[in-house]
């Protein structure tokens, strides 16, 4: 039989950030949780795990140590291609997601020079793109592809893990939870 002891902590804007630990015992192993739900939008919630550790006899690696790190964000040759063509020297390609489009969360591409604090780099070739830690949680894994098309010719998020569906511009998306 295991019991949980658990923490929550509450920010003061209901839809910013839920944070909880919790202690599972299950006989003579510990295993600890902290968990963050991030409320990026009143409805819409994305969970994630920072930080599991588990005390008995063996040692479990924490977030991050020792295990094989997949590229938060992968770049496809054509979008590299295409963003060499097109920027300049101190300018990259920025991701956001934001909330909105026809299935709850809109991929935003744009053309930036300033970068902010909370921005992750990806990098290949001379191609830059900059993404910050919250849209990240939800195209983490994905691929940055530039696609043509008699119609229009655009950037475009492939293959989200974290997509449960999406519309058939491929602009939108909602989220697995």
């Amino acid at each position: 039989m295991a019991s949980v002891i658990g923490r929550m902590y509450r920010s003061a804007v209901p839809w910013a950030v839920l944070r909880s630990s919790f202690q599972i015992k299950s006989g003579s192993s510990i295993l600890d949780l902290d968990i963050r739900r991030n409320f990026v939008a009143p409805f819409s919630r994305h969970v994630s795990v920072l930080n599991c550790a588990v005390e008995n006899d063996k040692e479990v690696p924490k977030k991050d140590e020792g295990v094989d790190k997949k590229p938060a964000l992968v770049l496809s040759d054509s979008a590299v291609s295409r963003l060499e063509e097109i920027l300049k020297e101190d300018n990259f390609l920025r991701v956001h997601v934001e909330g909105g489009g026809c299935s709850g969360f809109q991929y935003v591409f744009s053309i930036d020079k300033e970068s902010r604090d909370d921005d992750i780099v990806i990098t290949r070739g001379g191609a830059k793109v900059v993404i910050d830690e919250t849209s990240l949680e939800f195209v983490k894994g994905a691929t940055v592809d530039y696609h043509r098309e008699l119609i229009r010719s655009a950037f475009r998020i492939a293959d989200n893990p974290q997509a449960e569906q999406g519309c058939s511009c491929g602009s939108s998306f909602s989220v697995k939870f």
